[in-house]
């Protein structure tokens, strides 16, 4: 199975190298700011009971592989505006064009939180259960999907799908959650 999916020992999962990148569906930024604080910036997935209902993945970023799934789905090509994100964490101010002033600001070392825009979130919560497969086998052919296989990667999308057609029923947002 590709590290693209948490699978197995989800704690020696989240030793290996890579980003983890957690989706969950939240009311809104400020209530996501604050589980983060209280949380100390970790997953919202983490724990026995995890503060929001969502997916955890592994190396699905909103702007290179989520998007790929989107182009997939609206069957255009990729470009890096098809997921519009807002950052919501950290909450400090965005570095300058110096970059960030220290290696342990939180712009530098994350988790870092984004909230994707609901034109993602209703292209997700739109696919039918039966168009699934027949985007998924074109998502897999994205080259930094590292040769990942349609039958790991299809529930991936089954439950990002899930989790979107939630969100758009409660009226949420769908955020990503990315550490490295």
């Amino acid at each position: 199975m590709p590290d693209l999916l948490l699978a197995g020992d989800l704690e020696a999962e989240r030793k290996a190298m890579g980003a983890l990148t957690d989706y969950f569906r939240a009311v809104d930024a400020a209530s996501v700011v604050e589980v983060l604080k209280r949380a100390d910036g970790g997953s919202p997935l983490a724990g026995a009971l995890p503060a929001f209902d969502g997916v955890e993945t592994k190396h699905v970023d909103p702007t290179v592989v989520l998007a790929m799934l989107i182009a997939a789905i609206r069957q255009v090509e990729w470009r890096t505006d098809l997921v519009e994100e807002v950052t919501v964490w950290p909450t400090s101010p965005v570095p300058g064009p110096d970059g960030p002033g220290a290696e342990d600001d939180p712009w530098v070392t994350g988790p870092w939180v984004s909230e994707l825009s609901p034109l993602a979130r209703d292209t997700l919560a739109a696919v039918r259960d039966f168009e699934v497969a027949t985007i998924v086998a074109k998502w897999v052919q994205a080259e930094e999907l590292h040769g990942a296989r349609a039958e790991d990667m299809q529930p991936v999308a089954e439950e990002l799908v899930l989790l979107a057609r939630r969100a758009r029923e409660a009226g949420e947002q769908l955020y990503c959650w990315m550490c490295l």
